[in-house]
């Protein structure tokens, strides 16, 4: 092994730059050249790559998003935009790739991987929905932003008695609304994997109202049956019965753009250290992610089509504590 390449792809992640320096130095480290692709897939198609040093990747361990770089790439779905990556990657001599990010990008990387090219997918994505590792770069990171948005609007709804429904990021995944909705504190939450009632809704802010509270919290995934903005619709009807004054925020891409806490930077970096050591071992075809606390890997041909599901148990405990 001389020269390998990496990428980032889909949804940026808090993170994801610290995969990329562990990927560039611990590569540089065993004497090889490492290239950066820009723009994901599109830029592997387009043959947009630069060799980096040890110093391209300074500073950035801090930073949200992606030096890199991401963009959608309806072309590499099909075979011949997969041969235009593989021809470009073949000019320069690239001999592995590493492909740092969540379900759609790693289906991408197996696609490569069953052509005959050697990759190592790094799991990044903020909705942990991708199988083979328990949380994935970014989870964190995310999940710590929506919670301090949640303890913010708690105190602005005690001082006005209003329940706020708080929509967060997670796509069709519901772990990071679950999460946040049990560190916050919140009367209700409403998840994709569990039909939402918004009349049971409706009771429960009544009911938290008659039993005194001063607030209510109510997290609803984006993926959820009813968005934030569609139960507002709902409970616009219904106001005079709730008791409480409701408003609806949502947070959306601002849970991609934080700085990644330690947690975060310290996967990406154990990940993205770890994608290389296994192509000096000369093992490819791998999603490197984490697996009951330590760094494991998962065939890429496993992860393909599959999401994780979520610990139901989790949602049993976020009722009976919302009481």
């Amino acid at each position: 092994m001389k020269r390998i390449a990496v990428l980032t792809s889909g949804g940026d992640a808090p993170g994801m730059n610290a995969a990329i320096r562990a990927v560039v130095r611990t590569g540089i480290h065993r004497g090889w050249e490492v290239y950066g692709v820009r723009q994901g897939f599109e830029g592997l198609i387009n043959g947009n790559m630069a060799l980096m040093a040890a110093r391209s990747v300074s500073g950035i361990i801090q930073e949200g998003g992606t030096i890199l770089g991401s963009a959608r790439c309806p072309d590499f779905h099909t075979e011949e935009g997969r041969l235009k990556a593989l021809r470009a990657l073949n000019q320069r001599d690239v001999e592995a790739l590493v492909v740092i990010g969540g379900n759609g990008s790693q289906s991408g990387a197996c696609a490569l991987s069953e052509m005959g090219f050697p990759v190592v997918g790094v799991a990044s994505t903020i909705d942990n929905d991708l199988y083979g590792s328990e949380t994935t770069i970014g989870v964190d990171t995310a999940l710590n932003i929506a919670l301090e948005a949640i303890d913010r609007l708690k105190v602005t709804a005690s001082s006005h008695q209003r329940a706020f429904l708080v929509e967060v990021m997670g796509r069709n995944c519901g772990y990071l609304a679950l999460m946040s909705a049990i560190a916050g504190g919140a009367e209700a939450v409403c998840i994709p994997e569990v039909e939402t009632d918004p009349e049971a809704l409706a009771q429960e802010l009544r009911s938290s109202y008659q039993r005194g509270k001063s607030h209510a919290i109510i997290v609803v995934a984006e993926g959820a049956k009813y968005n934030a903005d569609e139960l507002m619709h709902y409970f616009e009807k219904h106001r005079d019965r709730l008791g409480f004054g409701l408003r609806a925020t949502t947070l959306g891409h601002v849970q991609r753009g934080g700085e990644p806490g330690a947690f975060d930077r310290l996967l990406a970096t154990r990940l993205g250290a770890a994608a290389t050591e296994t192509l000096a071992r000369g093992e490819h075809g791998l999603l490197m992610g984490l697996r009951k606390g330590e760094v494991g890997s998962t065939p890429l041909k496993e992860v393909t089509g599959r999401i994780k599901e979520l610990d139901m148990s989790l949602w049993k405990l976020a009722e009976v504590l919302a009481k």
